[in-house]
């Protein structure tokens, strides 16, 4: 029932549209549109302009031609950089960037599939309840979109987020996890003339960093320090660090152990460098800020989003295998906030990156699984 030629294009033509995060407003101009021709009635909420971006979350809601609890379908509508003058090219069967940018399949490829779904079901007069989708902006900065999404305008309580690569997979569970920025405050000095009167902020932070246990911690949580930033000049001995990281874990007690492990890296790297200055103990200032980015999600696999799921694929003569998380998505936050709901894979791969691809069938099997959904939620 899938139109392989109508999806193509639709993904190819939402490729095309730059979309980078807090500057959806032309991405979010043409869905605006291209729900509205499917039937929706579109709103946006105030997210924007409360995050500094140019345009809100976006929710279309479908009436249903059966009564029955409302069913969500959430994807994000930016993209990460480099995002600009996106060329898509069919090469195949196979979708990728012909330039140096990303495609854009995250999560492009979702949006694409959820139209195509809606347009089969409009199309063969399938019958299925109300249906919201959310088109949140901002998801790749730190899912501020839907943290800051209007729940009002959202009266569903289950639903899939289709953000995840590979098909016919299924995430229930994904980690939560802390952001933490550090600043090292050491003292400066004239590197060549009288050294021994400073105190270097970088070989503070560098010996806090060698006593970090960061990467793969265990099978669920992970640790990392994404930027180091400081220092003048070489002839000067540096006054000041600023470093960025995160931790994750599924497990709660897990994450608060990890970041206050972090943490405890830099205090014990500062007594160790401490030294005596005309007389006087002089010893880094270690100034931390932490706040929490996500909140974990883990849902049950008897639960009943679960099942239809699996059902759905059953009904295909598939299977819906699961898989653990190990990165944050809307989702995390929707469950966080009373909305039942698990990651589903919408073909894309190798994200993130120039060599981002995404194959036709892919979307063809994707959109028609939805279909199936759509007449069994």
């Amino acid at each position: 029932m899938v139109n392989r030629e109508r999806i193509v294009s639709e993904f190819m033509t939402q490729a095309a549209i730059s979309s980078p995060s807090l500057k959806e407003a032309k991405m979010a101009s043409y869905l605006l549109q291209r729900f509205t021709d499917l039937g929706a009635e579109v709103v946006f909420d105030d997210a924007g302009s409360r995050v500094g971006g140019e345009v809100g979350n976006l929710v279309a809601r479908f009436a249903g031609s059966k009564p029955g609890q409302p069913f969500l379908f959430s994807v994000h509508m930016d993209t990460v950089v480099p995002c600009a003058d996106v060329e898509p090219v069919l090469d195949g069967g196979t979708i990728r960037s012909a330039g140096d940018t990303v495609l854009g399949a995250d999560d492009k490829a979702g949006i694409a599939e959820v139209v195509e779904a809606i347009e089969v079901v409009r199309e063969q007069g399938i019958e299925h309840v109300p249906l919201e989708v959310v088109v949140s902006i901002g998801e790749e900065i730190g899912l501020v979109g839907a943290k800051h999404l209007d729940l009002e305008l959202v009266e569903a309580r289950r639903g899939i987020a289709l953000d995840t690569p590979g098909v016919d997979w299924m995430v229930r569970q994904a980690p939560g996890a802390n952001r933490f920025r550090v600043e090292v405050t050491g003292r400066a000095a004239h590197a060549g003339v009288e050294p021994e009167n400073g105190l270097s902020a970088i070989q503070v932070a560098g010996l806090a960093l060698s006593k970090m246990k960061v990467g793969r911690i265990d099978f669920e949580t992970t640790a990392n320090v994404g930027t180091v930033e400081g220092g003048l000049a070489t002839n000067i001995v540096a006054e000041k660090v600023t470093l960025n990281g995160e931790a994750r874990s599924h497990d709660p007690q897990k994450l608060a152990d990890q970041t206050e492990h972090m943490l405890a890296c830099f205090e014990q790297a500062a007594d160790e460098l401490t030294v005596e200055i005309d007389g006087k103990t002089v010893r880094a200032d270690i100034k931390t800020e932490v706040r929490p980015d996500f909140p974990s999600m883990k849902v049950a696999e008897d639960s009943g989003i679960v099942t239809l799921l699996q059902q759905a694929a059953a009904n295909l003569g598939r299977e819906m295998r699961d898989r653990l998380g190990g990165g944050g998505s809307d989702a995390n936050v929707f469950n966080g906030k009373g909305i039942e709901m698990v990651i589903i894979g919408t073909g894309m791969r190798n994200v993130h990156s120039t060599e981002e691809a995404v194959d036709a069938d892919d979307l063809v099997k994707v959109a028609g699984f939805l279909v199936e959904l759509i007449r069994l939620a």
